[in-house]
């Protein structure tokens, strides 16, 4: 049904509705046609009905006389007879007898208002005529001479038109009359069904009409749709004119295309500076404003380990590097709604929870694309290994040059997550203003970041993100690592690696118990018992506490939180 009403009266936008063109030039003149016909047919009725009356008029003035002739015969044959009852009734049986309409009446009516004799009213006559003000009328009338003429009355809630005309022989006011609404019912159902006709007619006129118009508009119509699906995905594109007519609403569309070209080359370049959220809200409020607000998002840190190597190694070259694998990552990470917070280098800021989630997770959604970040590396340097293969097969060996170069171009990443409230927004001023993003949050997950090389896994991530995915999800498995204290700060985090169960192998799933009890063993205290459970352990991460646990012995005051010298 939306689609329906959607496609007769145009769909909404923003709240108001877009009603087609061709539908107003419809309607409008849909309206003024019927008015205009209606109107015409109305002071046709009118003027109709004018004739009407005097037609009436004559008609009943002619029955009128003669009854009034029949009731004078009826007097003079009362003075030889003298049966009052019988010429009542001989002149009601010959008014009776002109009748031709269902409520036709005619009367004879005493100056006192009683009856002489009535036809007509058998079964709902007064005793006395029903509207003594038109009697007090006709009564006037005769007291200035004017015995006969025209009448309006009512009897029973009805209205009657009729003439009336004196009888001195009966000293009575013989009256005929029709009831005006059965008089009128003919002109009526004329008028409806002439009105009726004018509807038929309109309405084959108008779909002809609107059949033309749409015709001759049929490009307005696709020209709206495509504006509205480019507001819609928040993008400009050049309209289809391959198949406009020769007028002004195709040079409209020209003239649009020209200006779409020029902004849509702007909007992409301005794109690809600033957050998609801040695009969005610049394309519906046409500014940005210097504004910032807290929000509970969740962020994203990655960066490119052994840089300083890899920029004496290449050079300038680098920056290609670069640019190849942050085409992939930033594209895997916008796939999982994520946004571009910054680029400095080597490193990459991403914020998830900016734009729409369509009901998924934020932090689920920053996980996956921290692996996904991984896998672009690692796309990358199996390309890297497919070209050292060839030259090796071509030529047999590298030289040391190649082989700098080789190793430089091998990228290694490491991704820290965090998530928690933040001040997101725009600062700067209003000549140079950019779009940021600060907080505990953002530096936990650069020291998140950090670690991973400290502990020899992809992907970090707080304790916050462990309990926000398993709200939800049951997809990762949450290792924990270590509890913590980062530099710069006075207490202790635990870490945690997430790892995609699907990926979990029996040995793995071995590792993963026996690190947890040894980790178990370590907060405790008991070192030495830790070192062994951590000495059985082939996971990475476990060698860096058999170091730590070497001695068998705690550090003084232990609590279970390893402190961190380094960023």
């Amino acid at each position: 049904m939306p689609s329906i009403i959607n496609r007769v009266f145009g769909p909404k936008v923003q709240g108001a509705r877009v009603v087609p063109l061709i539908l107003k030039i419809v309607f409008i003149f849909t309206f003024f046609i019927l008015l205009s016909n209606f109107f015409s047919n109305y002071v046709n009725l009118t003027m109709n009905r004018g004739e009407q009356i005097r037609i009436l008029n004559r008609l009943l003035t002619k029955d009128l006389t003669d009854l009034h002739v029949y009731g004078q015969t009826q007097r003079e044959l009362l003075e030889f007879t003298g049966d009052d009852a019988a010429a009542r009734s001989n002149m009601e049986a010959a008014a009776r007898q002109r009748f031709q309409l269902e409520h036709s009446m005619a009367a004879g009516v005493r100056e006192d208002g009683t009856f002489l004799f009535h036809a007509g009213l058998e079964d709902r006559a007064p005793e006395t005529f029903p509207d003594q003000k038109a009697l007090a009328r006709i009564r006037n009338r005769a007291s200035n001479g004017r015995d006969d003429g025209t009448v309006q009355f009512r009897v029973n809630g009805e209205e009657y038109l009729g003439v009336y005309k004196w009888h001195p022989g009966w000293d009575a006011f013989f009256l005929r009359a029709e009831r005006e609404q059965e008089f009128y019912a003919g002109s009526r159902r004329i008028f409806a069904e002439v009105s009726g006709l004018i509807v038929l007619v309109t309405v084959v006129f108008i779909v002809i009409g609107a059949l033309v118009l749409r015709y001759i508009l049929r490009f307005v119509p696709a020209m709206t749709g495509a504006i509205m699906k480019m507001q819609e995905e928040q993008r400009l594109d050049l309209l289809d004119m391959s198949s406009a007519p020769n007028d002004d609403v195709s040079y409209l569309g020209i003239a649009f295309n020209s200006l779409a070209s020029t902004i849509d080359n702007l909007m992409g370049i301005f794109k690809k500076f600033v957050a998609r959220d801040i695009a969005q809200k610049a394309y519906q409020e046409r500014e940005v404003r210097l504004e910032g607000s807290r929000r509970d998002l969740t962020i994203l840190f990655t960066d490119i380990r052994s840089f300083t190597y890899m920029t004496e190694t290449l050079g300038t070259d680098i920056i290609k590097l670069l640019n190849l694998h942050y085409d992939r990552a930033i594209r895997r990470i916008h796939e999982q709604q994520g946004d571009i917070g910054s680029i400095i280098g080597d490193a990459v800021l991403a914020v998830f929870g900016t734009v729409n989630q369509n009901g998924h997770n934020k932090s689920h959604q920053a996980i996956r694309a921290g692996y996904q970040v991984h896998h672009v590396a690692a796309s990358l340097r199996q390309r890297m290994e497919e070209r050292r293969q060839e030259a090796l097969r071509g030529r047999g060996h590298l030289t040391e040059a190649e082989k700098r170069v080789y190793k430089a171009v091998l990228l290694q990443v490491g991704v820290g997550i965090d998530s928690g409230e933040v001040f997101y927004g725009t600062i700067g001023s209003e000549e140079r203003m950019t779009n940021t993003v600060i907080g505990d949050t953002v530096n936990s997950a650069a020291r998140l970041e950090g670690l991973t090389r400290f502990y020899q896994v992809p992907v970090i991530a707080s304790g916050q993100v462990k309990q926000d995915i398993e709200e939800e999800y049951a997809d990762y498995f949450f290792l924990e690592l270590d509890t913590v204290q980062v530099k710069g700060k006075t207490g202790g985090k635990q870490i945690y690696w997430p790892i995609e169960r699907s990926t979990m192998s029996d040995q793995l799933n071995y590792n993963a118990r026996i690190f947890a009890e040894g980790l178990q063993l370590y907060y405790e205290g008991q070192w030495k018992q830790a070192a062994d459970a951590f000495g059985e352990c082939d996971l990475e991460v476990a060698k860096v506490f058999s170091q730590r646990t070497r001695n068998n012995t705690p550090p003084p005051g232990w609590n279970g939180i390893w402190t961190m010298n380094e960023k």
